[in-house]
């Protein structure tokens, strides 16, 4: 892989621990600003429904800016995202902030996702993306869990404040290895916008994108809410919460490095074997959840099911929307974030119900099924390797 494209990862990183860092903090924060655990979870819902908005709106203004200016110009409005959240006392103003700093973050990993594609051949779009997606993991690994432990010793504010310093170095890296103008988005005219969106008419490319925004939804879900499920369904004390979350990371890890691997070439083999261990991980995880050595096991197991298969699932969709050159990785953002903006709003609506702690976790068993019910008709198209893919 290109240099570029690890640089690339480590501002994914920055991001990436301010996107699931609440996962760790939502109690601190709830007591922090006088709010419910559920109202403080949609902290995460407004990171993503920026997200979701911001990758085809960012992606659509940028794509004629140089690249490089438009991936520092991101991580700017990121870091004062991150100042504003960390000083303000006012739950709402704190929520206005995740939204301006997911719309920072789809802005730049749509670039970064396009400008990832363009720097290796057609078939390794699904290796790009998962070293991209490293910074997402690393991210859970040591960002989540040591900003969780930095808002158990020092309180959620100070977690904001990292994240805004990580920002420096990340742009330092920008601007050392990324090319100051490559590809389609610095052409003079660039590709015709109305034919990029136009691409999402394809049926495969809906079914993708569907799939994808399903499984994601699912992880996110259930990933928001692990905090209370460690201390009050397994009873352990809040320091572990850390540690579940760094198995989730580690999972995580292991499951988008192996899938990259795979997800070029044999995409099939990844949904069809990891699609039904995803669904039943779940299922074991509401059974058995209470058990503190099985919580520890299947916070690996299904972090590195859920990153495997919903990796795989978006690198589909940068070959299904080959033909938008500027587009394509606002098209992945998006999926991505339409999951984890529904998966903790469907999360939370569960805590209220007789499931309590646990309904986050049925709620992604129900959504993973749906998925695999809706894949199943398509099984052969999803098997369609990428070089299958560019011949077509």
């Amino acid at each position: 892989m290109p240099l570029p494209i690890y640089l690339l990862a480590v501002a994914v990183f920055a991001m990436g621990t301010s996107e699931f860092m609440l996962a760790g903090l939502l109690p601190d924060i709830a007591a922090s600003l006088d709010v419910s655990v559920a109202t403080a979870g949609l902290l995460t819902s407004a990171f993503a429904i920026g997200m979701v908005v911001g990758a085809p709106l960012m992606a659509g203004l940028a794509r004629k800016w140089p690249r490089r200016s438009s991936l520092v110009g991101f991580l700017g409005v990121f870091l004062a995202a991150h100042v504003a959240g960390a000083v303000t006392e006012n739950f709402t103003v704190l929520f206005a902030t995740r939204i301006l700093a997911a719309l920072a973050n789809a802005g730049f990993l749509a670039v970064a996702l396009t400008s990832a594609a363009d720097l290796v051949p057609a078939d390794r779009k699904g290796r790009a993306l998962a070293v991209l997606l490293t910074g997402t993991t690393v991210a859970t690994v040591v960002g989540v869990p040591g900003g969780a432990l930095l808002g158990t010793l020092l309180g959620w504010r100070a977690t904001f404040w990292v994240v805004a310093l990580l920002c420096l170095p990340a742009a330092f890296g920008v601007i050392r290895g990324v090319p100051a103008g490559t590809g389609p988005l610095d052409d003079a005219g660039g590709p015709d916008l109305r034919r990029e969106l136009a691409q999402l008419r394809r049926p495969r490319l809906i079914l993708v994108l569907l799939l994808g925004a399903l499984v994601n939804a699912a992880t996110f879900g259930s990933f928001t809410f692990l905090a209370p499920i460690v201390t009050d369904v397994a009873e352990l004390g809040p320091l572990w919460i850390s540690i579940v979350l760094v198995l989730f990371g580690l999972g995580s890890f292991v499951g988008v490095t192996v899938a990259g691997r795979l997800s070029d070439h044999h995409p099939g083999v990844v949904i069809a074997a990891g699609g039904p261990l995803l669904l039943g991980g779940w299922v074991t995880f509401g059974l058995i959840a209470y058990q503190p050595v099985a919580l520890l096991l299947l916070a690996f197991i299904q972090g590195a099911l859920s990153f495997a298969v919903g990796s795989t699932l978006i690198a589909r969709v940068l070959y299904e929307a080959a033909g938008a050159l500027t587009m394509a990785g606002s098209y992945a953002t998006a999926a991505l974030n339409v999951g984890a903006t529904a998966g903790p709003i469907i999360a939370a609506a569960t805590l209220g119900t007789g499931l309590a702690e646990l309904g986050p976790v049925w709620a992604s068993g129900t959504l993973v099924a749906v998925a695999l019910f809706l894949a199943l008709p398509f099984r052969h198209a999803l098997a369609h390797s990428a070089h299958e893919g560019t011949k077509r």
